[in-house]
C-alpha cells in the first residue's frame, strides 16, 4: 500500500480502513477480515495493523468482541461505551487532569516563543481539524488535532516538561480520540473556537490567556468522554 507523506505506517492504515468503511467496502454490522488475511493485503505487519484498529475503535468505526471478532459498527453497537484502552492501567479522569494541569503550563510557557512561522502551521493545524471533521475524516480530524496539541509542546522552551508530555504521549493522545463518537455537531463548532482562542492568545505571546483557553478546551473535551474535572 501506498503510504501517505509524513504519516505513521499505523495512521496510514487507519485511514484506509477508515476509506474503506466510508466507501461501503467494508459495511455496518459486516465482520473484518481476520488481521493474517488483512496485514497480507494491506501488505503491513500485524502491530501496525493491532494498532490502526485500536485507533479505529477509539473513534467508534469498529467495535471488538471476545471469541467473534472485529466488526464495522452499526446497529449491534447502538448505546454501547466506547473502550478506554488504558483500562485498568490509570484511569481516564486522571489523563484529564494531568493534561489540564501540564498543557496549560506548556501554553504558558511557548506562548513568548510563538513564530509566525508556528502560528501559521497552528492555523494550518485548526483549519484542517475543521475540514476533516467535516467531511467526516475522522482518522485526519484527530491527526491534526494531535499536531496542534503536539506543536505547542516542542515549542515550550522546558525540555523537561516536553519530555514529560513525551513519555505520556499515548495517554494524551488516546484521551483526544475517546470524545470523538460522543461529540456533537454543537460541541464540535465550539471545539474549533478553542483552538482559535488558543491560537489567538499564542500569536499575541499571552502567556496567561493562551493557559486559561487551553484549561477551558481540555475541560470540555474531557466532559465529552464522561469526564468532570473541577
Amino acid at each position: 500500500m501506498n503510504h501517505r507523506s509524513g504519516k505513521s505506517v499505523t495512521q496510514t492504515v487507519a485511514a484506509t480502513l477508515q476509506d474503506m468503511i466510508r466507501s461501503g467496502i467494508l459495511k455496518p454490522d459486516e465482520k473484518i477480515p481476520s488481521q493474517r488475511i488483512l496485514s497480507e493485503q494491506l501488505q503491513v505487519s500485524r502491530a501496525s495493523l493491532r494498532e490502526a484498529l485500536l485507533t479505529l475503535e477509539t473513534l467508534g468505526l469498529v467495535r471488538t468482541y471476545p471469541a467473534r471478532g472485529t466488526f464495522v459498527t452499526g446497529r449491534q453497537d447502538a448505546g454501547g461505551p466506547q473502550p478506554w484502552r488504558y483500562d485498568g492501567q490509570v484511569r481516564i479522569g486522571d489523563v484529564f487532569q494531568t493534561r489540564a494541569l501540564v498543557e496549560a503550563e506548556l501554553c504558558r510557557l511557548a506562548a513568548p516563543h510563538v513564530t509566525a512561522a508556528i502560528a501559521d502551521q497552528l492555523e494550518q493545524a485548526t483549519a484542517t481539524f475543521e475540514t476533516a471533521w467535516t467531511a467526516g475524516d475522522l482518522v485526519t480530524h484527530v491527526d491534526a488535532d494531535l499536531w496542534f496539541h503536539g506543536l505547542i509542546v516542542e515549542t515550550c522552551p522546558n525540555p523537561m516538561l516536553r519530555d514529560f508530555y513525551r513519555s505520556v504521549r499515548d495517554l494524551m493522545t488516546e484521551s483526544q480520540r475517546v470524545p470523538i463518537p460522543n461529540t456533537a455537531i454543537a460541541r464540535m463548532q465550539a471545539s474549533i473556537s478553542e483552538h482559535r482562542a488558543i491560537l489567538d492568545a499564542l500569536r499575541r505571546k499571552d502567556g496567561s490567556a493562551a493557559a486559561k483557553a487551553m484549561q477551558t478546551h481540555i475541560r470540555n473535551t474531557a466532559a465529552c468522554a464522561g469526564v468532570s474535572l473541577a
